[in-house]
């Protein structure tokens, strides 16, 4: 596992190259000196605590962030499996959807999911889906559209919908926002 102190001066580095920042400039706005910054970067040199903070400001970001250990852990998702007859779902996101947030997820439609009346969701938000194989029939109110492997669909989700599939199973990869992860976590 990577040193701490290593993966906080890669980001430090990282975040300024990314603004397009020289050492100079990045220095001057944190109130250092050019050579104290690149002896921090390069790990000639410990990074104090209120180096670490005026550094943090002048990112624009967090200690948090800057410090944040890096672990398999965080990488890695092992999604579990929700199974309704028609339909299995694994949510790929680490945590369900955060006001403006969105929640990813595969799903595996059969045809013995059919849609009534009853099934057409709507919602506040947006959904979008990519079709990974088969062909997916999108349902928007009265319209039928079959979305093929390779293709993908973005509506409203105010239009009734509902996703099946034709002729055999589709797995789509999808994602909400947190208003539709609510509807459809309670269809």
């Amino acid at each position: 596992m990577q040193e701490i102190s290593d993966v906080v001066r890669q980001r430090i580095r990282g975040l300024r190259q990314a603004r397009g920042w020289s050492l100079d400039a990045l220095a001057a706005r944190c109130h250092l000196s050019p050579s104290t910054l690149s002896r921090i970067e390069t790990g000639h040199r410990r990074i104090d605590l209120d180096q670490l903070v005026a550094l943090a400001r002048a990112l624009d970001t967090t200690i948090d962030h800057l410090v944040e250990p890096v672990d398999d852990a965080d990488v890695i998702i092992r999604p579990l499996q929700h199974q309704e007859p028609g339909l299995t779902t694994w949510v790929l996101s680490r945590e369900p959807a955060r006001p403006g947030g969105s929640l990813v997820a595969k799903m595996r439609i059969t045809p013995e999911r059919r849609p009534s009346p009853e099934r057409l969701a709507v919602h506040p938000g947006r959904e979008w889906f990519t079709v990974i194989s088969g062909t997916a029939l999108l349902h928007l109110a009265e319209r039928q559209i079959p979305v093929a492997t390779g293709n993908a669909a973005e509506f409203s989700t105010m239009i009734p919908h509902f996703i099946g599939a034709v002729d055999g199973p589709v797995e789509i990869l999808t994602i909400f926002d947190q208003e539709g992860e609510r509807a459809h976590a309670s269809a």
